[in-house]
């Protein structure tokens, strides 16, 4: 979708996503330091609220301007701040080697323009700093349920891997997620990519 029709999906509901942290997010990240992070793909700040709350000093960045409005009201109810960028991340260059945690979750692009954005992320990892990256598995369209319904938008854990040249990858793989339907729960199944830039 383009950032008009992502800016109506936005207004056409209170949040699209749930108010609360990603869980993979809480699980993976929840215990380091806070330090600065780049929330690429931020959408209407569920993650970067969660991460400015612990003391994280956040740049959450995103394409639609409805989302992030919704993103700095939330925000303001809660009693923190983050730095709300409108750009599309096709074009945005994050401050190289600046940032303690780069995020990239439920970011789906055709591939040529996701290994454009995934370089700039990994770039953006300062020295010490994690990389995290959670979206739909190509596997999903097959296996699991909902996500992007085009191969084209989806990646493996090995592919997102392959270009994170200069960080280590600590886990690359697949994660089952419990999702509710109107016909019950059923699984989706997302990519998990953690990686880590050495000292």
């Amino acid at each position: 979708m383009d950032r008009e029709e992502w800016n109506r999906r936005y207004s056409e509901t209170d949040l699209v996503w749930s108010a609360e942290p990603n869980l993979f997010l809480v699980e993976e990240i929840g215990r380091l330091p806070p330090g600065r992070a780049l929330d690429l793909g931020a959408g209407e700040g569920r993650n970067a609220i969660w991460l400015a709350g612990l003391g994280w000093r956040v740049t959450a960045v995103d394409f639609s301007e409805v989302a992030l409005e919704k993103a700095r009201r939330i925000a303001a109810t809660r009693g923190v701040e983050a730095a709300w960028v409108r750009a599309d991340l096709v074009e945005y260059r994050p401050e190289p080697a600046a940032f303690d945690l780069v995020l990239v979750l439920y970011l789906h692009l055709p591939w040529p323009e996701m290994a454009i954005v995934l370089d700039r992320a990994r770039a953006a990892v300062a020295p010490g700093g994690a990389f995290l990256l959670i979206g739909n598995d190509r596997s999903n369209l097959e296996q699991g349920h909902g996500g992007p319904q085009g191969a084209e938008l989806l990646y493996t854990a090995d592919e997102v891997a392959g270009l994170l040249g200069g960080l280590e990858v600590e886990e690359a793989g697949t994660r089952r997620r419990l999702v509710a339907t109107g016909q019950g729960a059923v699984f989706e199944i997302d990519c998990l990519v953690r990686a880590r830039f050495p000292r």
